[in-house]
């Protein structure tokens, strides 16, 4: 019996480890099964493939600052959002032609410059229609302003009350030019600016650069006068071209609190203040406003010798999109120069001043307190430039693409492809903009 019972927990013994051998396998298999990093998901045969806009090269990708970019391709006809990764985001069918500008507003839609179906007009810029573009491309309005005598062109914006500022070129036969005292042999097309109400398309308020302008080539014609006295008036003469755009002004920005429009004036390398606080009868003298100046110029600043002024150091060589910044910045505008005979572009960072003077043969300049250029960076026409949230600025260069710099002057990011790039805009991923188009 005794053997027996020796033999009985030696098999038990022997049988024991042998039950752990059959379980112990268990709990590896499971775990290869749930944590098995090889396995993939089924691509979603109804995701599209990601489409990219152009080239990026990421120079410094801890300086660079993420969101999204809206960028007026005009040579390509489109108006669209992409990443940093240059990664379509989303694109908005255009009825026309993109006339230059395109702008998201906070409620999702795009205001829009397009070119009309059959220009009277047909200078670089031209435009004609004014939209309003909802995400899916849906037209909300339709504004047409072109005809022999006037057409919009380039540039608009919308106003805190609603309404939409847009400019103007307005046609001078040549008779009535020469008897203002041009020297041009040719119809020729001064800017005016004009205030939209969308409800209802009436131009609620006009300014008219014809009503303030000086000659010193015919004293027996009208306007005639010493211009470097009269630095608030506009030299008839200053540019005479064949075509007859004798101004060419590309781009506006509107002050809220100072009440002014400030008018980039590429042929004249200069910007212009003008008072929007004046009626329109106002407007057209020298009297009235907050300003007390009516329609004349408030201030000017690039080119003095646009006024012949002698004294202040010229700045600017065909200048665009003239940018009024915001918070830390405010007061100041960020202006990109072309460069043109001297094939090399600048930004510039230009602190205005709070209280506008212009005075003759004084120097009238406002001062700069940024600037940026590189031997790479040239674009005769088009371009610009916008202060991101840290302090970067991207840079749209017109025949190139677009740059992000640091304020040091370190080029952290670029983006290029075929195209002809009016401006490029920024919007954070969580901004209004952006979430009111649902994307």
């Amino acid at each position: 019996m005794r053997t027996v019972f020796c033999i009985l927990i030696l098999l038990g013994f022997l049988i024991l480890p042998s039950c752990a051998k059959e379980e112990a396998p268990i709990l590896p298999e499971e775990e290869v099964v749930v944590e098995d990093p090889g396995i993939e998901e089924p691509a979603d045969p109804m995701e599209e493939p990601p489409v990219y806009m152009g080239e990026i090269q990421t120079l410094n990708a801890n300086l660079v600052y993420d969101g999204l970019i809206l960028v007026n391709d005009a040579g390509n006809n489109r108006a669209f959002l992409m990443d940093k990764e240059a990664k379509l985001v989303h694109e908005w069918p255009l009825s026309n032609k993109l006339g230059n500008d395109a702008f998201l507003e906070a409620d999702g839609r795009l205001l829009a410059s397009l070119e009309t179906d059959d220009p009277k007009i047909t200078l670089g810029g031209q435009g004609g229609i004014l939209q309003f573009i909802a995400a899916d491309g849906s037209i909300e309005w339709n504004f047409n302003y072109s005809s022999e005598a006037a057409e919009t062109h380039h540039d608009a914006e919308l106003l805190p009350n609603g309404n939409v500022l847009a400019m103007v070129w307005e046609r001078r036969t040549q008779e009535v030019a020469a008897n203002a005292g041009s020297n041009s042999q040719v119809d020729i097309f001064p800017e005016a600016i004009i205030e939209v109400d969308p409800n209802t398309d009436e131009i609620v308020w006009e300014w008219h650069a014809w009503d303030h302008i000086i000659q010193d080539y015919d004293i027996t014609k009208d306007n005639f006068g010493d211009v470097a006295a009269n630095p608030q008036l506009i030299d008839l003469n200053y540019v005479t071209i064949a075509n007859g755009d004798i101004m060419h002004a590309n781009g506006l920005a509107y002050d809220a609190v100072k009440d002014v429009i400030y008018l980039s004036v590429n042929f004249f390398h200069e910007v212009w203040v003008i008072d929007h606080s004046t009626s329109t009868e106002e407007a057209s003298g020298s009297e009235g406003g907050n300003y007390g100046k009516g329609g004349d110029l408030l201030y000017r600043f690039g080119n003095p010798q646009a006024y012949k002024n002698t004294a202040g150091e010229r700045l600017f060589r065909n200048n665009h999109f003239p940018n009024l910044l915001q918070d830390d910045h405010l007061g100041n505008m960020l202006i990109f120069t072309n460069g043109a005979e001297l094939e090399q572009s600048t930004v510039y960072e230009l602190q205005l001043p709070d209280v506008f003077s212009l005075e003759p043969n004084t120097d009238n300049e406002p001062e700069v307190v940024w600037s940026f250029t590189d031997p790479d960076l040239y674009a005769p026409k088009v371009s610009g430039a916008v202060l991101l949230p840290n302090g970067n600025r991207m840079i749209a260069e017109g025949d190139y693409g677009i740059w992000e710099v640091t304020e040091a002057g370190e080029v952290v990011w670029k983006f290029s492809a075929p195209g002809f790039f009016w401006r490029a805009y920024h919007y954070d991923n969580d901004a209004p903009e952006i979430m009111a188009l649902g994307l």
